[in-house]
């Protein structure tokens, strides 16, 4: 028997097609917005170790209770230690003015967002948005757009979105009252104001006053990891969080949850902390044991054991004291840069991008799927009325010609000419008819998103750069950890083919 036919063979077994039909397996039937995705393939029975980062990982922070929060805190820190005007402190947060993935450009005072091209899209000044000519003449120049010059700043994370509604409202107030902003300036001072809220320990002093309200506990978090460990995996922490916000954080989400843990450093076998991300992965701090207390046990440690404490460290000191390293280690964080690129640029460690936006924005397309199907099929009607239309062109000109040259005529020209003049106005005016139906989807449908920059992972057709980074660097991405809790142990996660354009159009006409 040939493979095809003793396929044919096996599906036809009731047993198995009452397994198809009926599965008990929950991985299988969970809503597409708790799923875990593959952009490269991976065995978790090959995975021995898995580690998490904690900010927006293992806790899931209400965003826009802490984005207010550190908001108002950093424009206080403006006005008294930086001589911003007083009136700036009425200025209010606007979570939906910001995502993921935007960039600030430092030379003009924009904020702008980006395809997988460098093709900057929407862009705003303050809070007005800049016309298609504005965006033109800034950003489609012969000169290069590269982020890693000094003039642009990365909004890659959810703990840099405040700066950069901070940044756009700032402007738009100063100029409105008619004074000149130097926007470099103001973006390194926000940028150092909320760092400074953040380094001293301001924010996440007011996060302990009362974490239920900016964290929202996730029930299924403790079993996940549970689930993981009975499956023969060690896991552990390593977070830029220092031990006292870090105990604080972890108690309250695991501490008590399950019987076999008394303590949430029960779930896990090595804990670092301090671990001044990105750096981690490209220095060579020591590791620091620590006392219960947070005191300084040993300033440099010779091994990782469980039950322990550590502060620090860095990649190569990690793997030879806890004897795991490169694809053995799957390490689960939210950071763009911090968690996975930088860490797959230094590490052969495996990579789980959180992006907990990805929830909402997965639901959204899903209750849209009619406009994302009507968009799909104005695309293909398009490409084919471009087609016809440029055949026509084509025909119409050589009738043209054919008369320009003089001579005998034959009789059946002019009025064909006549009827492909017809033709061919009556295709432009459905292609037309077609841009703007598109038009008015498309706007609907992106602004239906996020009024002001549409979906996280999309800029226009195209994937956003923000996108095309979690899609290059992240193995597995999802929403939360807990969605672990619905696969296997022992899953293998299966990229889906990938294709290149060419095949994409057999694909379709086959």
């Amino acid at each position: 028997k040939s493979p095809a036919d003793s396929v044919q063979d096996v599906l036809r077994d009731p047993e198995l097609q009452r397994l198809l039909t009926h599965p008990e397996h929950q991985g299988l039937e969970l809503a597409h917005s708790r799923q875990i995705y593959t952009n490269r393939a991976l065995k978790m029975e090959e995975i021995s170790l898995v580690g998490f980062d904690m900010d927006y990982t293992l806790a899931v922070y209400s965003m826009r209770q802490i984005e207010e929060l550190a908001f108002h805190m950093t424009l206080a820190r403006l006005v008294e230690k930086r001589g911003y005007p007083a009136y700036l402190e009425k200025l209010k947060y606007d979570h939906e003015f910001v995502i993921r993935g935007l960039v600030v450009d430092k030379d003009f005072g924009n904020i702008f967002k980006m395809d997988r091209h460098n093709h900057v899209g929407r862009c705003y000044h303050g809070r007005r948005a800049l016309s298609l000519d504005e965006r033109r003449a800034l950003y489609q120049t012969n000169e290069k757009i590269r982020l890693s010059l000094p003039r642009f700043a990365w909004i890659d994370t959810l703990f840099s979105l405040p700066e950069a509604c901070l940044y756009a409202e700032i402007i738009e107030a100063k100029e409105a009252a008619g004074e000149t902003v130097d926007y470099h300036k103001l973006y390194d001072d926000t940028r150092e104001a909320i760092d400074e809220v953040h380094r001293d320990g301001s924010l996440k002093t007011e996060l302990r006053k009362d974490l239920s309200r900016f964290i929202n506990p996730d029930p299924e978090l403790a079993p996940a990891l549970h689930k993981l460990r009975s499956g023969g995996k060690k896991l552990f922490i390593l977070t830029n969080s220092l031990l006292d916000y870090t105990d604080a954080v972890m108690s309250f989400l695991l501490d008590g949850r399950m019987p076999e843990y008394p303590s949430w450093r029960n779930y896990f076998d090595f804990v670092v902390v301090g671990a001044l991300k990105p750096a981690f992965f490209a220095e060579h701090k020591p590791f620091v044991e620590l006392s219960p207390n947070g005191g300084i046990a040993r300033p440099q440690a010779e091994s990782l054991e469980r039950g322990k404490i550590y502060e620090g460290g860095n990649l190569f000191d990690f793997e030879r004291l806890s004897g795991f390293a490169g694809e053995s280690v799957l390490y689960v964080g939210d950071h763009i840069y911090g968690d996975i690129i930088r860490n797959r640029k230094a590490s052969q460690w495996r990579t789980c991008f959180v992006v907990q936006e990805l929830e909402q924005e997965i639901e959204y397309i899903e209750e849209h799927t009619q406009d994302v199907q009507r968009l799909n099929e104005l695309d293909a009607l398009r490409t084919r009325l471009d087609d016809m239309i440029n055949h026509h062109k084509l025909l119409l000109n050589a009738l043209d010609r054919r008369i320009e040259r003089g001579g005998a005529l034959p009789p059946d020209l002019e009025p064909r000419r006549i009827r492909e003049k017809q033709d061919l106005e009556k295709l432009r005016r459905a292609f037309k008819a077609t841009l703007s139906e598109g038009y008015e989807v498309e706007s609907r449908f992106e602004t239906g998103a996020n009024a002001y920059w549409g979906l996280v992972f999309k800029e226009g057709n195209e994937n956003s750069r923000f996108g095309e980074q979690v899609e290059d660097y992240a193995d597995l991405y999802t929403s939360r950890v807990s969605n672990f809790l619905y696969y296997s142990p022992m899953q293998v996660f299966r990229s889906p083919r990938a294709t290149m354009a060419h095949e994409r159009v057999t694909r379709s006409r086959g």
